[in-house]
């Protein structure tokens, strides 16, 4: 069951994230749920570094969404997605 629901935050994370980075248009729902996971770690692990911890459900999910938010950036300098708009 946890499996599955890290599936869908992940997902819900990625969607908020290609929103935030206007490429929803490029990303289906696979990447939306590879990003929002990935992205999600990514974030978690910067703000460790800089000794942010995220407490509640609003924080962890502004610093999932960031996390995604990066990754998606760091995807666009790699060409993996164009920005649209």
């Amino acid at each position: 069951m946890g499996f599955i629901l890290s599936l869908i935050v992940g997902g819900i994370v990625g969607w908020l994230a290609s929103k935030v980075m206007k490429t929803d248009a490029q990303m289906g729902v696979v990447a939306n749920v590879l990003v929002g996971v990935a992205g999600s770690m990514l974030g978690f692990w910067l703000a460790s570094l800089l000794g942010f911890a995220a407490f509640g459900m609003v924080a962890r999910l502004a610093v999932s969404v960031a996390g995604a938010a990066l990754l998606i950036f760091i995807l666009q300098k790699l060409g993996f997605f164009r920005k649209s708009g």
